[in-house]
């Protein structure tokens, strides 16, 4: 079953439906889940918009490129609205600037860390848990590289 992905695009991005599609997908494939019914909700925005949510939620004053607010305890068993990721274009185009890397790839790479971190991944749990996150999360984006999905 496909992830459905609710998009909210608040700086008319341009970004295909289909690349928050294949990645979602990627995630479950590399985790081995099947989800009867699965969503996510994305909302794509500016720094000033993600500011703000990351002042609101996490008490921290600055612009960020990914958020993720998780909806479920255990999403490996209950599925359904797995919860909300955050990202702002604005970050992802200076990243991938600086890294000389695709708008696209750039956007997967946070797309993929906001979804780990909706199935219980957290990178901020300690060293153990960051190397953990940051290599799955750096083989799921390899993978769709060489599939050709993602530049």
């Amino acid at each position: 079953m496909k992830a459905e992905i609710l998009i909210t695009d608040e700086v008319e991005s341009g970004l295909a439906e289909e690349l928050f599609r294949q990645a979602a997908d990627a995630v479950f494939e590399e985790l081995e889940i099947e989800f009867e019914e699965c969503e996510v909700s994305l909302l794509i925005c500016d720094d000033a918009q993600i500011k703000e949510l990351n002042r609101e939620y996490r008490q921290k004053d600055y612009a960020t490129d990914v958020l993720s607010f998780p909806m479920t305890e255990d999403p490996y068993t209950e599925g359904g609205m797995l919860g909300d990721i955050v990202i702002s274009l604005d970050t992802a185009k200076k990243q991938a600037s600086e890294a000389d890397i695709a708008l696209e790839r750039e956007i997967s790479f946070l797309f993929i860390h906001g979804l780990l971190h909706l199935m219980g991944f957290d990178h901020e749990l300690g060293q153990e848990e960051e190397e953990e996150m940051f290599t799955l999360q750096e083989e799921i984006l390899l993978k769709l590289v060489k599939s050709g999905k993602v530049a």
